[in-house]
């Protein structure tokens, strides 16, 4: 799908001048023009949110996957058990 061209633009204005009328329109481009700013500014907002968290998560030490202590994985002779009672 390609961009919108010189012809496809006028018939848009046309359209919108048809349907809207002269005295609405210029407050609907202003109200798009608004809309449009508040949308790049609030894009821009979270993009550098976001690249901030990544940098402080990047600048953070490596942490150990496994909190927990390690285990000897050597079985331990279980005290209440006596081999010589079976």
């Amino acid at each position: 799908m390609g961009s919108l061209g010189v012809p496809e633009l006028i018939i848009i204005f046309v359209v919108a001048l048809i349907f809207f009328g002269p005295k609405k329109l210029p407050e609907l481009g202003k109200s798009l023009g608004k809309g449009l700013a508040e949308f790049r500014r609030a894009s821009n907002e979270l993009r550098s949110t976001i690249e901030e968290e990544v940098r402080a998560i990047e600048a953070e030490p490596p942490a150990h996957q496994n909190s927990e202590p390690e285990r000897d994985p050597s079985p331990k002779p279980n005290s209440e058990t006596n081999p010589d009672d079976h």
